[in-house]
């Protein structure tokens, strides 16, 4: 989907190209930005204080790695503090669904006791929609300063490294509850009598008998659809108007009484448009789309009406994003582009990262690798039946630790065995509770099944891109004709610049030609008319001498 979405994408945005008239658009080389321009006077102000610097050193002078240095430093100490803060926010829900689980299964209420684990798992998905969301604005916020602090020398590159710092923290920020729910929660709870423990003596959380599948499904869809509701939705739309409001009102001032014609006097459109919010880029717009597409794309196996809702969102979303644009935000300032630049690259980075992904929710969170394992390796009959009980290990319950066995069951002195999910050895064995041979063929199935579906999936994405052209059929046969009729006019102009040469070479060689036969009948007359004189003179001479 992902792949089809994609080239689909690279069709439109050339037939973009084409009616926009930029198939021919080459980048112009851009101006530094003044904060670049700044620093580097500081530095050669600094570097006049020191030492006599030619001009050609002037010329040649930029800013270095090592101007840059202390940027990078602290950019990269406060990315990974700010990953690191998500992390711990994490681990804090965690504890709060550890905690609360706990606290919930102590009630005496027994409508409360059954409850426990939808109503942890809806308040922790709130929790971790409330903290995405205000971290979302902080992330953006800093991602803004860090850029700022690397000194990029044009507005294209801070314009880049600004989309790379965002999307990585957003990212981290919007995905890493859902990354825990499919791969994390309940791999490391231990077993019985060997519990894994941590805050202050609470056991390490569990999926559900059917496993952890479903609660991701439920963490997904709230997280993606309360996100889209309420930043995408209800920000975009009353953020900018209480903006307005605001700032109406700052620029409000007690002036003198306005005569009545100045009262009846409509305001002009600018004025109108002074009080609009200040158009900021499309840069959240684009941050918007890429994070739904990775909803989309990476966890679509457990989701899989996650394009459905995508698609109303985006219906309703081109409507608020039309009013945003004519009626809340001012004219933005036109620029020519080709492409969506860096965007399509992190887009075609998504595509590739869900395969992945996908392959590990098929094969790790879901039951779907040991069904088949069992149907096809265990069962008798090749049916399901009895995959339950191939799936439980028992435990001997006299080998609980002291203090961990459960307390008031009514069935303590007459239970000797129990069972919990685990392919593990059963006690009677040589190796008592160690992994057994039907875990290590699971796990082998799964490494498999990722290994297979990936490169068949990455290889039908070839396919696909191979197979669909990048230039839709009509706009290339259209580009053709056009640089055909472009050759065909040039090939013409030279031509007539030929046969034009041509003619004024012939007129010359004709002129000339006339001028030497104008030459040559000038001299044969005047070599007439000497030697007509010459006979002349010699017919007096002969008649004087006979005189």
């Amino acid at each position: 989907m992902a792949t089809m979405f994609l080239e689909n994408w690279k069709r439109l945005q050339m037939r973009l190209c084409y009616f926009w008239d930029l198939t021919g658009l080459e980048e112009e080389e851009e101006h530094p930005r003044p904060e670049y321009e700044t620093k580097l006077l500081q530095k050669k102000s600094r570097t006049e204080n020191t030492k006599i610097v030619s001009q050609d050193e002037e010329e040649e002078e930029k800013l270095t790695w090592r101007d840059r240095t202390p940027g990078y430093l602290v950019n990269c100490a406060s990315i990974l503090f700010m990953i690191s803060l998500t992390f711990s926010i994490v681990v804090g829900v965690i504890a709060y669904r550890i905690t609360t689980a706990a606290a919930l299964s102590m009630s005496t209420n027994g409508s409360t006791k059954s409850n426990v684990r939808v109503t942890v798992t809806a308040t922790a998905v709130i929790i971790n929609l409330v903290v995405i969301l205000i971290l979302d604005e902080i992330y953006g916020v800093v991602a803004k300063k860090l850029t700022e602090m690397e000194v990029p020398k044009t507005e294209k590159t801070f314009e880049e490294r600004l989309i790379l710092k965002a999307f990585l923290l957003k990212f981290v920020n919007s995905y890493a509850p859902i990354f825990y729910v499919a791969f994390f929660k309940g791999r490391f709870v231990g077993r019985p009598g060997q519990y894994v423990y941590m805050f202050a003596g609470y056991r390490m959380e569990e999926c559900a008998p059917g496993g952890c599948l479903m609660e991701l499904c439920i963490q997904l869809s709230i997280i993606m659809l309360g996100k889209q509701l309420i930043q995408n939705n209800i920000f975009e739309i009353g953020v900018p108007k209480l903006k307005k409001l605001f700032r109406k009102l700052k620029d409000e001032r007690p002036e003198k009484k306005e005569s009545p014609s100045d009262a009846s006097k409509q305001p002009q459109q600018w004025e109108l448009d002074y009080v609009l919010e200040p158009f900021t880029g499309l840069t959240p717009e684009y941050m918007e789309m890429i994070i739904q597409f990775g909803f989309v794309t990476l966890f679509v196996a457990s989701f899989p009406l996650a394009p459905v809702f995508a698609l109303l969102n985006n219906v309703i979303e081109v409507r608020l994003d039309a009013k945003k644009f004519v009626a809340e935000l001012r004219r933005p300032d036109t620029v020519r582009a080709k492409d969506i630049g860096i965007w399509f690259n992190i887009l075609s980075g998504i595509g590739k990262f869900s395969v992945i992904i996908n392959a590990f929710v098929i094969s790790v969170t879901s039951d779907f690798i040991p069904r088949l394992v069992y149907q096809y390796a265990y069962s008798h009959n090749g049916t399901m039946h009895g995959f339950i009980n191939h799936t439980l290990s028992y435990f001997n319950v006299s080998d609980f630790k002291s203090g961990t066995q459960p307390e008031h069951s009514p069935f303590e002195e007459e239970v000797s065995f129990c069972r919990f999910k685990d392919y593990r050895e059963p006690p009677w064995s040589e190796n008592p509770y160690e992994f057994s041979k039907q875990y290590w063929s699971v796990l082998s199935a799964r490494l498999a099944f990722v290994i297979i579906f990936q490169n068949l999936v990455m290889f039908l994405s070839v396919l696909v891109d191979w197979m669909i052209p990048d230039i839709p059929k009509d706009i290339s046969e259209q580009i053709k004709k056009e640089k055909s009729v472009l050759v065909d006019f040039f090939l013409k102009e030279e031509h007539e610049k030929l046969k034009l040469i041509e003619n004024f070479i012939a007129r010359d060689k004709q002129r000339s030609w006339s001028e030497t036969r104008r030459k040559r009948s000038r001299a044969a007359s005047f070599s007439q008319f000497n030697r007509s004189r010459r006979g002349s003179f010699t017919s007096l001479s002969s008649k004087h001498s006979d005189v």
